[in-house]
């Protein structure tokens, strides 16, 4: 299906070609035309599948189709995200879908100062991008009306729900009208997320692209068993080996990726990080030095698995596994987008076997294990390979084999059944009764 198709305004349409768009992804084609008719919607799919574009095109379309002008600190729309650098990005993306309209776009997030945020915030504006908690330090100043917000988005909510934002965004919600439309997006899917769309949406479309939780195809994936102790011994020797030209490195603590960063720095291994310790003005550096390829080596904490949208990136490490399983999700999904292959490996000591027992349950599939000479554990046993149950066809028997089973009597199939069944004792006893 082509955008052409949708009815979308020709400045949106010019404004997709110019970005290079030309057909929709499976998510865009199910999500934007239930979205420009006004349906709350619930859509799951997975990291670098258009999401973006899902929400914002409709968005977009229904601003131009109702104009209206914000004034005095009013908000059209509203798209609440987890952290400063979706915010950021969301800001950018959805900029470059309305770059000829004549539409506002204000994005307001921590980490920076209040005082030109809020200037923009006082002159109204048609599309509000922000993180909870800095919206929420706004509407208390008085610098932002969210009552005219008509339309709601809340990206990577899922992520919200783990971050412990979600309870900021339902209030922020609550204060938006009451006749509002409301979006939730989110690349994996759980009870709470379910149980989140049933509090704020209303009567809204289940949309599943992919199944729940999966990865990428195009990202294979890899494990290394190693000491916890060992690891960053481990990174060193891979990356001389294999002379990775960029990686994204994920740590569990923000002591992790200092520590890691300082080793690197010492080995002369341009590299630059990314965690909450850092100013938003760092950060942004950091990011933009990785993506010009001035940085080979880019650490952060969980607080960049959502929101880096690095093009071409081949190669993700888990220098430490995510508590949460569907974090693991995340993290992968910042390489293989947009149909290129990408590389997610992981180094995985003895103690973190039970957080990749869970990965693998939830993207139903074994990981391989390469033991990197040198680098072996004592019982390597420790981190097998998990059993997943997968569907094989029947071998077919030889001739001695057939032989030998059509000598034998044939084995009759017990039957289980429930206390009373046909098959049970007490049911055959009725049965003979009757």
């Amino acid at each position: 299906m082509n955008f052409s198709s949708l009815g979308l305004d020709p400045k949106i349409l010019q404004a997709i070609e110019v970005c290079g768009y030309q057909h929709v992804t499976p998510v865009q084609e199910q999500a934007l035309v239930p979205a420009r008719r006004g349906r709350d919607l619930l859509v799951n799919a997975q990291t670098g599948t258009g999401k973006t574009a899902a929400f914002a095109l409709p968005l977009l379309q229904k601003l131009i189709d109702q104009p209206k002008t914000a004034k005095n600190g009013q908000v059209r729309s509203l798209v609440l995200t987890p952290t400063r650098e979706l915010a950021e990005q969301l800001a950018h993306t959805i900029g470059e879908y309305a770059q000829f309209l004549a539409l506002d776009i204000v994005a307001v997030f921590g980490g920076v100062k209040m005082g030109g945020q809020a200037q923009q915030l006082k002159a109204g504006t048609d599309i509000l991008i922000a993180t909870p908690g800095r919206l929420i330090e706004h509407l208390q100043s008085g610098y932002v009306d969210l009552s005219t917000a008509e339309y709601v988005v809340l990206d990577e909510a899922d992520r919200m729900l783990d971050m412990g934002f979600i309870n900021d965004a339902i209030a922020l919600i609550n204060e938006t009208a009451k006749n509002r439309q409301t979006l939730l997006f989110s690349a994996t899917t759980t009870p709470a997320m379910n149980e989140l769309g049933h509090k704020i949406l209303r009567n809204h479309l289940d949309i599943r692209v992919d199944k729940a939780n999966q990865t990428a195809d195009t990202v294979s994936h890899v494990v290394y068993p190693v000491d916890e102790a060992r690891k960053i011994d481990l990174f060193m020797t891979l990356l001389d080996q294999y002379n990775w030209y960029q990686i994204l490195v994920f740590t569990s603590t923000k002591k992790q990726a200092d520590h890691l960063l300082d080793r690197l720095k010492k080995q002369q291994i341009p590299a630059a990080i990314c965690h909450g310790d850092k100013s938003q003005g760092t950060r942004r550096r950091s990011l933009k030095d990785f993506k010009a390829g001035k940085v080979q080596v880019l650490i952060a904490t969980e607080v960049a698995a959502r929101g880096l949208d690095i093009e071409g990136l081949d190669f993700v490490l888990n220098y430490n596994l995510p508590y949460l399983p569907e974090d693991y999700v995340h993290r992968i999904g910042r390489t293989g987008r947009a149909g290129q292959s990408g590389r997610a490996i992981s180094f995985v000591c003895p103690e973190e076997v039970r957080f990749l027992r869970k990965i693998e349950r939830l993207i139903s599939g074994s990981i391989e294990r390469i033991y990197q000479r040198g680098f072996e554990l004592a019982e390597r046993e420790e981190i097998a390979p998990t059993l997943v149950r997968q569907k094989t066809s029947p071998k077919k028997p030889n001739n001695k084999q057939t032989k030998k089973q059509s000598a034998k009597k044939p084995n009759r199939k017990k039957i289980t059944t429930r206390a009373g069944g046909k098959n049970s004792k007490s049911g055959r006893k009725k049965l003979k009764k009757s």
